[in-house]
């Protein structure tokens, strides 16, 4: 990564208020830039993420809400069932007596009833409707890192727009609410005044027949002309993705992958490394980030289309999960991306069909073989089961 230049609390007045779009990375970057807009909110924050752990990270981030809702601001914090199932009762009961609301969706264990599958992945923080921060990092010692310790490589970004962060606010209300449950809300463009930026949320839902993210990511990679950039933790697209990919290096696009050198789940990786010989005979540049577990989610397409949220490319975040993107059409910030991406490059091992060779055998290709085919059937069961739930339900309330 590039080196960080130290933050400043940034947050404007109604009177001064300045639309803009900033690159974020994860460590003290996120986190600081989290407890001072928590700490000088005036009136409402909407915390929605997939995990939040209770380690020294998340103990200083309930610290700050603690302190924000004794300045009596609204705070709604919904963290998924699953990814936050370590949230301690204790620490729930002290955040209701103080007026915060939390509440878990789709609790990983309810009555007779185990719920896999269909989870909240969101990474998003809104405040006061005019500021808001998304993207892929959690609240986790993992990804703050430690002085010894360097932090997950992740990307978010802070929004200042009233209109969009107005409807990322409106997407988490309608969550946290159970509102329009059956109805889809698009976001569209917004414009922002200075240096040619448009900014939209995408979500992807599939089980409410919403996939905006994995459409964008095709369309996108279809338009393309020059080169494609793509983070990708957990990296194991579908055939349509790989299709448009591979159809795009073809016509003479460079595409460089940057993918985990070191995973949180080892499995996975292997199975991405299945892939491996396919996309480098088809032109595909991989990139292993090996200096720390990479868990980013970002593409930038011809240094001006970007995206960033919480959406990985595989069949979970496709047709599972509930996801949350960022897509900025801007040269400016496409610059800065571009820029910090390569610069992570430069610090990644490159593959090679040599480097394949030299680090597999026969048993580490059928172990890879193996993880691959093992990792797309379990992510297919895993949303199939929630899909079957939810269209008997349909069919029960219809």
């Amino acid at each position: 990564m590039q080196e960080q230049e130290t933050y400043s609390p940034i947050y404007h007045e109604n009177s001064n208020f300045h639309e803009k779009v900033t690159l974020v990375h994860s460590g003290e970057d996120y986190f600081l830039r989290a407890k001072d807009l928590i700490s000088k909110a005036l009136s409402e924050i909407h915390l929605q993420m997939y995990i939040f752990e209770i380690d020294d990270t998340g103990i200083e981030i309930i610290n700050t809400l603690k302190e924000a809702a004794l300045r009596n601001v609204k705070i709604f914090m919904l963290l998924d069932g699953y990814g936050s199932y370590s949230f301690p009762n204790s620490i729930i009961k002290e955040l209701l007596r103080l007026g915060i609301n939390i509440r878990f969706f789709s609790p990983f264990l309810s009555g007779n009833n185990i719920y896999i599958g269909r989870r909240l992945h969101h990474k998003i923080i809104v405040f006061d409707g005019t500021v808001a921060l998304v993207g892929g990092i959690n609240i986790s010692n993992h990804y703050k890192g430690k002085a010894m310790k360097t932090p997950w490589l992740d990307y978010a970004i802070q929004i200042e727009s009233y209109e969009t962060a107005k409807q990322l606010e409106q997407l988490c209300q309608n969550i946290y609410f159970k509102q329009k449950r059956t109805q889809r809300i698009k976001f569209l463009s917004v414009p922002y005044f200075d240096n040619g930026t448009t900014v939209r949320i995408l979500q992807n839902d599939w089980l409410k027949r919403n996939n905006e993210i994995a459409k964008a990511y095709v369309k996108s990679i279809q338009k393309a002309q020059k080169e494609i950039l793509i983070v990708g933790c957990y990296f194991l697209p579908g055939r349509r993705l790989t299709k448009v990919l591979k159809k795009a290096a073809r016509r003479g696009v460079k595409i460089k992958l940057i993918l985990s050198g070191i995973s949180d789940i080892p499995m996975m990786k292997r199975a991405t490394c299945h892939l491996y010989s396919s996309f480098l005979r088809n032109n595909i540049e991989l990139y292993e980030w090996n200096v720390s577990v990479l868990h980013g989610k970002v593409a930038l397409v011809d240094t001006k289309w970007a995206t960033i949220g919480s959406f990985n490319l595989n069949h979970l975040s496709s047709y599972g999960s509930i996801e949350t993107n960022v897509e900025i059409e801007s040269k400016l910030f496409a610059k800065t991306l571009e820029s910090d991406l390569k610069n992570v490059i430069s610090k990644c091992e490159k593959i090679t069909p040599e480097t394949i060779r030299q680090k597999s055998n026969t048993f580490i290709r059928m172990a890879n073989w193996f993880s691959y085919q093992f990792v797309r059937t379990t992510l297919k069961i895993m949303t199939y089961l929630p899909y079957n739930r939810f269209m008997n339900k349909f069919r029960e309330e219809n």
